[in-house]
């Protein structure tokens, strides 16, 4: 018998494969934490595996508006006051990568180790 012949089976086998390819599929960038508390990160340096995509959650805990910014990674992420939100960085280069918040410049520095 053909599997053409078997009323429904060309639709279901279709169905299947993509359930066994999704269940297989790439695993999700590692989560990194960091905070901005009085106007600062914490922690103030964040490791990384160099080669390879990241994500950094990134939680507000000031009333005021920040900003997760690197020219050096090309990724800007505004953070409103008492909010959070999730930096989604492609690949982290190995070397030594600074980031600062936009709205407290002098206070709010770190940096991205991609090793």
């Amino acid at each position: 018998m053909r599997i053409g012949t078997v009323p429904g089976l060309r639709i279901i086998l279709p169905v299947v494969a993509g359930c066994c390819l999704a269940a297989t599929g790439p695993t999700p960038a590692p989560m990194q934490e960091l905070e901005i508390r009085n106007h600062q990160f914490e922690p103030p340096e964040l490791h990384l595996k160099a080669g390879e995509p990241a994500s950094i959650h990134v939680r507000n805990l000031d009333p005021t508006v920040e900003e997760f910014g690197s020219s050096a990674l090309n990724v800007e992420k505004v953070i409103p006051g008492n909010s959070e939100a999730v930096v989604h960085l492609r690949r982290v280069p190995a070397g030594r990568y600074p980031f600062m918040g936009e709205f407290h410049p002098d206070t709010a520095q770190g940096v991205v180790v991609g090793q």
